[in-house]
């Protein structure tokens, strides 16, 4: 069974399929901060919305992570490295990548377990 959550014309928040969920891309809602901010208030919609499929930062499976220049990859390392828990980093990506609208610094796709 596939379950869509928050689904609307163009794409569903959150899919979930024999206990695997997948998150669309998520940025930040204020994009005038940094690349320190942007990650941060991202990954809170990231925990929001495992939370709400049944999941959590342990459960990730995979994070595909874009930046609008690598300038700022190790800046949101530090962000990164402090939201992910000691022992359950999932496998990821991260590349350079122009974004939906110019003043995005940061998005993410991530693949979960249910808990």
């Amino acid at each position: 069974m596939i379950e869509r959550i928050e689904t609307k014309a163009r794409m569903s928040r959150i899919v979930k399929h024999n206990g695997t969920i997948y998150l669309c891309g998520q940025v930040c809602d204020d994009a005038t901060q940094d690349i320190k901010g942007q990650t941060l208030s991202t990954l809170a919609k990231v925990d929001a919305l495992l939370e709400k499929a049944g999941s959590d930062r342990e459960h990730i499976l995979s994070a595909t992570i874009y930046v609008r220049t690598m300038d700022d990859f190790a800046a949101m390392n530090e962000v990164w490295d402090s939201w992910v828990p000691e022992g359950f980093a999932p496998a990821r990506a991260c590349v350079e990548a122009s974004m939906a609208r110019d003043v995005l610094l940061f998005e993410i796709s991530v693949i979960a377990a249910e808990k």
